[in-house]
């Protein structure tokens, strides 16, 4: 007996060591007090077995021991295996900052730590902006007319745009901008993304771009000439970073600028020969200044002894000889203004150089580092502003488009979609808000970027096709009347730019986070850099003790034994609980796969990308949760939370499977299995029932609803273009009083008390209106009812040859065509 107990004890005592990082000391008092007890209590062969564990803990934990001997042979063994890290690569990695990613990372999250970010709100000046301004702007557009008609937005929308300060929204008021929090912008253009090419017009601008990059690396000159004219609208920038063979690789750029000198008028002047191709600029056939990055060189020394001098951003104005810019391209779905630029020996001075001379050469820095901001919010923002209005007019037409008698809102093959949009819609507002105020709070989320930019507009992709599939018919005949064709149409383009989904997940999520937010790997890797085996020594043994610790937290917290305690409502808790679980099997999987795959690690990109999956999902429900616990909640919100906590911790569970039935060493997969899902999958599908009382929700005029479509272009006001989404929310409004008339009157229809022919809802009604079944008031009611019913059924229609281009060459079929 007592050899059973010496042995429950000292796991039981590890474990707990190993749980809560205590370290080598720790470890060796457990096992030198069980060591003697057994040796004192009878049983000395266990006794001794455990003093002499502890004397292997000693000498290779404690630090004055194993510096000796252990340490220099695995110094030298982590300098042969350990990855190259290049200087771009490098760049890449220092640039922003870890907060929340990283402590997913260490498989040990610190919940305070992300609820202690307050979110202070709007101010009063962001809110009435979003309230009026916003308001006004999304009023003017025209989606067919935008689109099909004139190709841009219509003169007096660009006026409203550039005299409202839309396009200097990041721009410090001293310089004539707005100086908009993140979260101010955010929502700008959330509202906005009621019209695609709106929103992009608006987002590129106050993202990626001159003025972004010229506020934080600029000269006061620079900032004190471009920045008041970026604020109003006098100048229109664009940047141009990719061209035909530099995409997502932004390294591989093969654009010139070589220092030389030219001679103008009578001056001698130092500068740089261009030559470029860049297409995809989004405001380049419009543009009045052109951001270029390009690679610098100096051949001739002129500026010292440095011959490659690396990517460089310089400004470049449109009127300067020898740039050819004014063709557009034609993105798929949406005619934003996007078109390539080229230049053959095009001249610049030097001060054109965004920050001056003394800035060449950090371009990628600062590409990469305004990158890690701008990827947080405009298509994030984009997407999840789609999510909203699509969302809106999904639920209002689900509601008074009636087959069989009753709304298709009630049918369940509707209602499961609905269900989805209104959990990406909520997971997506959520998420987007509290890396907002991240931003506020000065942190620059480099992976939360990636995480969002990749996860919300695979969203964006996804709740579209459930809304077109809701709207059926509806929305696949394009016209004036389809509000959301052209968007679904424009959706790959959210997919492709600013990183191409792809690329982010499989090579930037965990690729670039493995490094970046682990607690101790870019230690190691600095300490091998310096041959520093004393800061070698500290970082890896400390790794080692995240591993155990870690290897330790998941399997205990898989067999439900010691929860820890988080931050959160009963409702929340239990979600926040696995969050942690999961963040422990994933430090846990991430160094297995790190450790025994090395470097070819970046080659194996679906292991990688599975490993980013649970990432980007235990970040998305992290902050689900914070937005839970910190709003106003409103009726059904509490299965908007259930329904999205599960569907993302459904998908966490399911990417550690996929990476478990794929790792290339078999017998460390078959261990990590059972430590990280001891009792296999814990989370399903949400529920049919969460499916009905959302979908129930978010297809009615309730205060879930409201929330969920807060900040969209709700109203109609006289002289703006048509709103389909205050015009469902009218219908809705009036659909309690509605419902029980439809089935009075189809009720007496089918008992045979109105006429055969009564087909139409129209008929019905006034058949009910003779027969005694309606006052005249429920009757003209009705008639007003059903005629913006029809009308917002109603699809559009067009003469013969409208579609040709060339009407020429249009075949008429019938006599009586022409």
């Amino acid at each position: 007996m007592i050899h059973l107990l010496l042995i429950v004890l000292a796991l039981a005592g590890l474990i707990a060591v190993l749980r809560r990082e205590a370290g080598a000391p720790a470890a060796l008092g457990v096992l030198t007090v069980l060591g003697i007890a057994g040796l004192v209590l009878g049983a000395p062969l266990l006794g001794l077995v455990l003093l002499i564990a502890g004397a292997c803990v000693a000498a290779c934990g404690l630090p004055l021991l194993r510096r000796r001997w252990l340490s220099p042979r695995l110094f030298a063994m982590f300098k042969k295996v350990a990855p190259k890290v290049s200087d771009t690569e490098r760049t890449a990695l220092e640039a922003g900052s870890v907060g929340w990613d990283g402590e997913l990372f260490s498989g040990k999250p610190d919940w305070q730590n992300l609820m202690d970010m307050n979110d202070d709100g709007l101010t009063d000046k962001e809110q009435a902006f979003l309230d009026h301004q916003c308001s006004v702007a999304a009023g003017m557009c025209n989606a067919w007319d935008i689109a099909r008609e004139r190709a841009d937005l219509p003169p007096e929308l660009w006026a409203y745009l550039k005299k409202e300060g839309f396009f200097g929204m990041i721009i410090p008021e001293a310089y004539g901008g707005l100086g908009f929090s993140a979260k101010a912008q955010s929502l700008v253009l959330q509202k906005l993304s009621v019209n695609e090419t709106l929103m992009v017009t608006v987002g590129v601008p106050n993202s990626l771009g001159p003025g972004e990059l010229l506020l934080k690396y600029g000269t006061d000159a620079q900032k004190d000439h471009y920045l008041p004219r970026l604020a109003d609208g006098r100048e229109i920038p664009c940047f141009g970073l990719t061209g035909p063979r530099a995409g997502s690789d932004a390294t591989a750029l093969p654009d010139t600028g070589v220092v030389c000198k030219r001679v103008i008028d009578g001056q001698e002047v130092l500068g740089l020969r261009l030559n470029f191709e860049k297409r995809w600029i989004t405001l380049a056939p419009i543009a009045s200044v052109v951001g270029l990055a390009f690679r610098m060189f100096d051949p001739d020394h002129l500026l010292g002894d440095e011959e490659n001098l690396g990517i460089t951003c310089a400004l470049i104005p449109r009127d300067t000889e020898g740039m050819e810019i004014g063709r557009r391209h034609h993105p798929i779905g949406s005619p934003f203004m996007n078109g390539p630029i080229k230049g053959k020996d095009v001249f610049v001075p030097l001060d054109t150089i965004i920050g001056g001379p003394e800035m060449a050469g950090e371009g990628w820095r600062m590409l990469v580092e305004c990158l890690s901001v701008g990827r947080c919010i405009t298509l994030p923002s984009g997407a999840t502003g789609t999510a909203r209005y699509a969302l809106g007019w999904s639920g209002g037409f689900a509601r008074i488009r009636r087959q069989f008698n009753l709304p298709v809102a009630e049918m369940e093959g509707v209602q499961e979609p609905l269900a989805r949009i209104a959990s990406m819609a909520y997971i997506a507002q959520a998420t987007v808000r509290q890396t907002a105020n991240m931003i506020d709070h000065g942190q620059k989320p480099a992976v939360p970027s990636a995480i969002l930019k990749s996860q919300l507009t695979e969203f964006q992709r996804s709740l579209l096709g459930d809304a077109m599939d809701i709207h059926g018919g509806r929305a696949v005949t394009l016209g004036p009347r389809n509000y959301i064709g052209i968007g679904y149409a424009a959706n790959p383009v959210a997919i492709t730019v600013e990183g191409a989904n792809i690329m982010t997940r499989n090579l930037m999520i965990f690729g670039q986070g493995a490094i970046r937010c682990h607690p101790y790997v870019l230690e190691e890797l600095a300490a091998k850099d310096a041959d520093d085996i004393k800061a070698f020594d500290k970082a890896f043994f400390s790794h080692t003790g995240l591993i155990l610790g870690n290897a330790a937290r998941a399997l205990t917290l898989g067999l439900g034994i010691g929860r820890p305690s988080v931050p959160f409502d009963a409702t929340a808790a239990p979600y926040a609980q696995d969050v942690a679980r999961l963040s422990a099997g994933f430090g846990l999987a991430a160094d297995a796969a790190m450790a025994s795959l090395g470097a070819s690690l970046k080659l194996r990109e679906m292991l990688s990308a599975r490993l980013g999956d649970v990432l980007s999902n235990l970040y998305l429900t992290s902050m689900v949760l914070k937005g839970w616990q910190e709003g106003d909640k409103v009726e059904g919100e509490d299965e908007l939370l259930h329904y999205s906590c599960r569907f993302l911790l459904q998908r966490a569970e399911q990417a550690f499977v996929e990476l478990f039935d794929n790792l290339p060493n078999r017998a460390l997969a078959r261990v990590l299995k059972p430590i990280v899902m001891p009792l296999g999958r814990r989370w399903a599908r949400p529920q049919d029932t969460l499916t009905r009382g959302i979908a129930q929700n978010v297809s009615t005029d309730s205060a879930l609803r409201t929330k969920l479509l807060a900040y969209t272009w709700d109203t109609q006001e006289e002289g703006q273009q048509d709103n389909p989404l205050a015009r469902y929310n009218a219908l809705l409004a009036d659909q309690e009083r509605a419902e029980p008339i439809y089935r009075n009157l189809n009720k007496a229809y089918a008992k045979g008390e109105l006429p055969a022919e009564a087909l139409h809802p129209e008929q019905r009604i006034e058949a009910g209106l003779a027969a005694g079944l309606l006052s005249e008031d429920d009757a003209q009611f009705m008639r007003e009812h059903e005629a913006e019913v029809l009308a917002m059924l109603s699809v559009d229609d067009f003469a013969f040859d409208a579609f040709a281009s060339a009407k020429e060459n249009v075949t008429w079929h019938t006599d009586t065509a022409a």
